[in-house]
């Protein structure tokens, strides 16, 4: 690496809205806030539900239904 071309490459703190802070480094001068971190994520706590809001999951088994009952008498037969 060439000297005196790269930009200074220091420890930055990371401060979430939660209120979690954790340490890392970057070029970016100051502190840098973020709206949502790996503390208070749904997707790395477990707590992600998932919601059938629209009715989606029932019109899927109502569209399917004829066809899916063709299938058990066919494997029955």
């Amino acid at each position: 690496m060439k000297a005196g071309i790269h930009p200074a490459y220091e420890a930055v703190q990371v401060v979430c809205a939660c209120g979690h802070k954790f340490e890392t480094r970057s070029t970016h001068k100051g502190d840098i806030r973020v709206e949502i971190c790996s503390s208070c994520h749904p997707f790395f706590t477990g707590k992600q539900k998932l919601i059938d809001t629209a009715g989606r999951i029932d019109r899927f088994e109502r569209k399917y239904a004829a066809s899916r009952s063709d299938k058990k008498q066919a494997v029955k037969s």
